[in-house]
């Protein structure tokens, strides 16, 4: 009712009222409590928290600073607030926390220690980001070391040492590296894999050595400290560490294994105890992590040596307990006399063990420990075996009933003293004990009291009366009885503890005489009942025979709530007993399931109707009568239950054990029985199933306890599978029954299995999780989720093709329809493995010889209801994906499967192949490469799984650099493989020139006119090349020197492609050459006019020369200046005429780049001019014209006119035929450049 006002507080005047209040009162502590309470879900707690720090500084101590301190605790590190806001109040509040690390109140000193491990770990993830801001974490180091001290320095408040503890175990977290993958990383797990090693002000090796020296002190302290708090601090802590940091776990585990109690010796047992109980829990939950299947072996030697210690130190204290049990026995007995004195001179007329019995009524038993009286109560139960333990607590009930019963025959006087509480007797003295429960005079020697059987307390009581005794009565020896088979009596039911205590006392009321007479009178009439039997009961109609039971059964559930309330926790008592609401249960269950046994009935009900003349025909309907009265009941109690499913659960089971168990003892009695569990079962289900709730484990529970699931609720599970809204309850019910219910796990896992390759992704997903839980180590769960997934990859691979029909109709049909006529052509196969069953032994052994490399039988493919009888090719990405998808998520659990993945990946369809290229890039993203499997299988995969390694080393590289490792083994592949040059496109940036050079024309020749490859080429050339500088080509002495690099010149690689031109081969060779004109930004004027230069003085010019000359002017005009001046007058001198390809090439150039190459062509020797001319005559006119303007000789101009000829009418012709150029072969479409004023020259 308090939370209400709270919500409704308005923080602000709250505050105000808290602040006006008197200091320290009462009342200002009650405000203050409301405001606590209104604040912790409310938005503005960071707000107040902001403006409440400044509160702290330099206040003494005070009812509000420490509320305000307590409150800011909350707000750090408990409240819900965001991380971002919890790292902003950290930051504002670390000076002021830092300077109450000195405070005097030792309350406050702890309360601050205990918000610095959340305050460090905010603050070391956000300064991680922050370059700039140095001031928070040097203040952060200092409280750091101030909080250490508090470890290690001696006469330190012990909550303020706990504090410090675990203060040191989160540095030690924060101060060691996680998850190095940054996609990974838990941003609530600060550690130093979040900090850069180039960090300004945090250094990452001075860090992370001083938390190894911190794990180092905690070790120490765990084998030196006798503080048991600090102890359980610090085993209680590393959980968290084993979970956080798996490379400690070695060190935990070590440790744990090598600690023992001896620093504890001299501290009581149960402190011992516990410590111990810390050290057994931690090291078996290391034991089930991952991270400690390594040392099992060592974890287990450990936990039986240390069960051996526990035990021998339990002995040693059960000794111990034993001797100071019979010390303060000794010490009771030696003050009985003076006790028991004034009643010494009594004459004894038995033997009777008063004395003992008063010395223990006179010790105060409540300054004795409660452990030692539970001892001794424990240790005098072990003394009688269970018969004689029965008969003693019989005969204490009819000694309390006789007690209570008896009537006095005079006053009690004060000379006669009250009876003593009765005690258990020990040894052979039960008998005479039990005689002296009572004050009366003890009854003659012929007939003791004890010889009487419990079980007859009238003549008991007839002992009591003024009457002669009768003769004595013959012993009976009782048969054992099972205490848990007893029923519960009147006197049990009756119980009164208080009425009890106040009898024994003596201050009991007197006992009517009424009363005493009739029960007197009782005891004379007593009757024997050896031939007494009951009278029949009124028969009860059906509508009151449902009225009484619907009355019994509310009056069950009243009963059940209310010892709900009362009843212990289960691990307050014995897990193996039986609690009060089960048995209510039980009742309440067996009333409806067997309430009416229809045989019996049936045939009383036929004996009469076949007397009244009614036939079999009555009996019918009387049986009907009574199936449908108890279906009545069922329902009442189906309904019941579902009104609250998740809490009447037990109800529900145990209603469902016991229809089970009855349909079986009803079917061997009857054959004709109806049987009721699937019916009802069935009704549950279907009742649950509307108002279902996904996140509800309850019903799978249910399901799990079970007696006998049947199909149709396993078809139900596989149903809600795929069900959005039931998805999470089907799923959790299958993988109990896998875990824990062996008789359907086979059945359980083929469906898990199974809904890995649903067509929908969700469901997909949930399945592969859910079995992927047992990988590597749940067997036998493991191996059948391995060969299933192992049975979908080789559905991929070839099969053998069916045989043909003979009839051309048949093949028609075939052909058209594929899967119908495999239907008709099997129609007995089965489901689970349709092809089977389809071919004949005489087939099997044709296919068998006729199979291919990499194909498999028929009879091994696997189905699931799930996947295509026959795979479509071209592959869809969607079934392929169904396949693989398991098989990928078990891959990052035992990356073995990658080597089966590679080694059926050569027999499967072209099509797959390059689906699976595909498929596989989140699998190889997630291990990265630095994966110990994957580049092991870099290095050895089989043949024909080329392209997929390839894919493998392309997705390495494609969002990075390759490492070193990686470019050596690709390095060692291609030396020692004749792999595709296409495994060196990804690293070939990575090596030395001289490595490029001698490999980069292996990679240009996989060039043949397609895209993919030019893309491929066109990228490793923008790798390899460095891109020239803009003032390339100009001349100028202030240019800095150029670093030598590793990477290629574009001159250099334009060089290289004509020098390689063989070995590439033409065409490649001359695609390439056009990937370089295409980038422009690199491949410039200059660039180009550098490397004509450069070719032109090689000895052997190369065939494709001439073409990227012709090519350079056609993209730059700019280059018609250089190529007619220089690089043909160069190529004259070098006879180029020699070469016929070379020399075809000269004239198309000089054609081109009329009239700038007439100048140069006049350097020919007449012959190849004359040639040059003939096969182009175009350029004659130009020539006579050029000659006729500059020629000086006219002996070598009228040469010249005999060969371009004087007909003005051809030279005319020519003029017109002149300005069109032939075309160049492959010229760029690129706009042309203006000439400059001084053309590059070669050097």
């Amino acid at each position: 009712m308090a939370a209400n006002p709270a919500a409704a507080v308005d923080p602000l005047s709250q505050l105000s009222l808290a602040l006006a209040a008197p200091a320290d009162s009462q009342e200002q502590a009650d405000l203050l409590v409301t405001l606590r309470e209104s604040l912790e879900n409310h938005p503005s707690l960071s707000i107040l928290c902001s403006t409440l720090i400044k509160t702290l500084a330099g206040a003494g101590d005070s009812l509000l600073k420490r509320w305000v301190l307590d409150l800011l605790h909350f707000a750090i590190c408990r409240s819900s607030l965001s991380l971002d806001a919890r790292t902003q109040l950290a930051d504002q509040s670390l000076e002021i926390l830092a300077g109450l690390l000195n405070d005097g109140n030792v309350n406050t000193v702890k309360v601050t220690v205990q918000c610095f491990p959340t305050v460090y770990a905010l603050l070391f993830r956000s300064l991680c980001a922050n370059r700039n801001n140095r001031r928070p974490w040097d203040v952060l180091c200092q409280a750091k070391a101030r909080i250490l001290e508090y470890v290690w320095a001696p006469n330190v408040n012990s909550g303020v040492r706990l504090a410090a503890v675990k203060f040191m175990q989160r540095v030690i977290l924060v101060q060691t590296r996680g998850i190095s993958d940054p996609r990974l990383q838990n941003k609530d797990d600060p550690n130093l894999s979040m900090c850069p090693t180039d960090h300004p002000f945090i250094s990452v090796q001075n860090l992370e050595g001083e938390g190894m020296k911190l794990l180092e002190g905690v070790v120490r302290l765990l084998y030196s400290s006798n503080n048991p708090d600090v102890l359980s601090a610090i085993i209680n802590s590393w959980a968290n560490l084993v979970k956080k940091r798996p490379a400690l776990v070695e060190v935990v585990v070590s440790t744990l294994t090598q600690w023992s109690p001896a620093r504890l010796e001299g501290q009581p047992y149960s402190v011992i105890r516990s410590v111990e109980k810390s050290v057994r829990i931690l090291l078996n939950h290391i034991s089930r992590t991952p991270q400690g299947a390594p040392f099992m072996g060592q974890i287990q030697s450990a936990l039986h040596t240390q069960a051996a210690r526990m035990d021998h130190a339990a002995q040693e204290e059960k000794a111990r307990k034993a001797a100071a049990a019979e010390a303060s026995r000794k010490r009771s007995s030696t003050a009985t006399p003076v006790t028991d004195a004034p009643d010494s001179k009594r004459p004894k007329l038995e033997h009777e063990p008063t004395p003992a019995a008063g010395g223990a009524a006179g010790f105060d038993f409540s300054s004795l420990p409660a452990a030692l009286v539970t001892d001794m109560i424990v240790a005098n139960l072990q003394a009688f075996t269970e018969n004689a333990l029965i008969g003693l607590v019989q005969a204490h009930r009819h000694k309390k009933a006789a007690a209570a019963g008896a009537v006095p025959a005079a006053p009690v006087g004060p000379s006669v003293s009250a009876t003593p509480p009765p005690s258990i007797p020990t040894g052979p003295r039960a008998s005479s004990a039990a005689a002296q429960a009572t004050a009366t005079p003890p009854p003659p020697p012929t007939a003791p009291r004890a010889s009487i059987p419990p079980s007859e307390p009238r003549a008991d009581r007839k002992l009591k009366s003024a009457t002669p005794p009768p003769p004595p009565v013959p012993v009976v020896k009782e048969e054992p009885v099972d205490p848990l088979k007893m029923d519960i009596d009147d006197e049990e039911m009756e119980y009164e503890p208080d009425k009890l205590n106040l009898e024994m006392s003596g201050d009991a009321e007197p006992v009517d005489e009424a009363e005493a007479a009739l029960d007197h009178e009782m005891d004379a009439a007593e009757l024997p009942l050896t031939d007494f039997k009951l009278p029949a009961p009124r028969e009860l109609e059906d509508d009151e025979r449902d009225d009484l039971v619907r009355k019994a059964i509310a009056r069950i559930r009243e009963g059940a709530k209310e010892l709900a309330s009362h009843e212990l926790p289960p691990e307050a008592g014995d897990g193996s007993r039986t609690s009060p609401a089960d048995m209510w249960m039980l009742l309440l269950v067996r009333m409806v399931t067997r309430v009416s046994d229809p045989a019996a009935e049936g045939a009383e009900g036929q004996e009469q109707e076949e007397q009244e003349g009614k036939g079999e025909e009555g009996a019918v309907v009387r049986r009907s009568d009574i199936y449908e009265r108890q279906d009545r009941l069922r329902h009442a109690l189906c309904e019941y239950i579902m009104a609250d499913f998740s809490g009447r659960v037990r109800l529900a089971t145990t209603w469902m054990n016991e229809e089970w168990y009855n349909d079986r003892i009803r079917r061997q009695q009857d054959r004709e029985w109806q049987p009721n569990y699937e019916t009802w079962l069935n009704q549950i289900v279907a009742a649950y199933q509307t108002h279902t709730d996904g996140k509800d484990r309850t019903f799978s529970r249910f399901l799990l306890d079970l007696p006998h699931v049947p199909q149709d609720i396993l078809t139900m599970l596989r149903e809600s599978c795929v069900e959005p809204d039931r998805r999470q309850v089907g799923f959790a019910a299958l993988r109990e029954f896998v875990s824990q219910r062996p008789s359907l796990r086979g059945e359980a896992m083929n469906m898990l299995l199974e809904l890995t390759t649903h067509p929908d992704k969700i469901t997909r997903g949930a399945a592969i999780n859910t079995v992927k839980r047992w990988i590597p180590d749940g067997q036998p769960m493991a191996d059948m989720v391995r060969d299933f997934a192992l049975q979908l990859l080789r559905r991929l691979q070839s099969r053998p093709k069916a045989a043909q029909p003979e009839k051309g109709e048949d093949k028609e049909m075939a052909s058209s329809e594929p899967k119908k006529g495999k239907e008709s052509e099997q129609p007995d196969k089965a489901p689970q493995s349709p092809k089977a069953n389809g071919v004949d032994h005489d087939e099997d052994m044709e296919n068998a010889e006729n199979m291919e490399d990499g194909q498999l039988p028929q009879e091994e493919i696997i189905q699931t209801p799930y996947l295509p009888e026959q795979l479509e090719l071209p592959a869809v990405d969607s079934q392929i994906l169904q396949h693989l998808e398991l098989l990928f998520a078990l891959s990052t659990r035992v990356p073995e499967f990658l080597d089966e993945i590679f080694a059926a990946y050569g027999g499967m369809d072209v099509s797959v192949q390059e689906t699976i290229q595909q498929l596989i890039t989140p699998l190889i993203r997630a291990l990265g490469p630095t994966h110990g499997k994957l580049l092991t299988l870099l290095r050895t995969f089989p043949p024909g799984a080329e392209s997929l390694a390839l894919r493998v080393l392309t997705i390495f590289t494609e969002h990075g650099r390759p490492s070193a490792q990686l470019v050596a083994l690709v390095k060692s592949l291609i030396n020692e493989r004749d792999l595709d040059a296409r495994f060196l496109i990804p690293i070939i940036a990575e090596m030395d020139k001289a490595d490029i050079l001698r490999h980069l024309p292996r990679i240009v020749s996989i060039l043949n006119g397609t895209p993919e490859p030019k893309n491929l080429v066109r990228s490793v050339f923008s790798s390899i090349v460095t891109v020239p500088p803009e003032t390339f080509g100009k001349v100028t002495s202030n240019l800095p020197r150029v670093r030598q690099s590793e990477l290629l010149t574009p001159a250099e690689l334009m060089v290289l492609l004509h020098q390689s031109e063989k070995e590439i081969g033409l065409k490649s060779a001359i695609e390439a050459i056009g990937i370089c004109f295409s980038m422009t930004e690199i491949f410039r004027s200059e660039i180009l006019a550098v490397v004509m230069n450069q070719l032109v003085d090689e000895p052997n010019l190369p065939t494709l020369f001439l073409r990227t000359v012709i090519q350079a002017v056609t993209t730059y005009r700019s280059l018609v200046g250089f190529v007619s001046t220089t690089l043909l007058s160069r190529l004259i001198t070098k006879k180029i005429w020699t070469n016929p390809p070379l020399w075809e090439g000269f004239i198309r150039l000089a054609k081109l780049i009329a009239p700038a190459s007439f100048g140069a062509l006049l350097q020919l020797p007449k012959d190849q001019l004359r040639e040059l001319v003939d096969k182009q005559p175009s350029l004659k006119a130009g020539l006579r014209e050029h000659v006729m303007k500059k020629g000086t000789n006219k002996a070598r101009v009228a040469g010249y006119l005999d060969i371009f000829g004087e007909d003005d009418s051809s030279g005319g012709a020519a003029k017109e035929q002149s300005p069109a150029p032939a075309p160049a072969p492959a010229p760029m479409p690129v706009a042309p450049e203006p000439l400059p004023v001084n053309p590059p020259q070669a050097s």
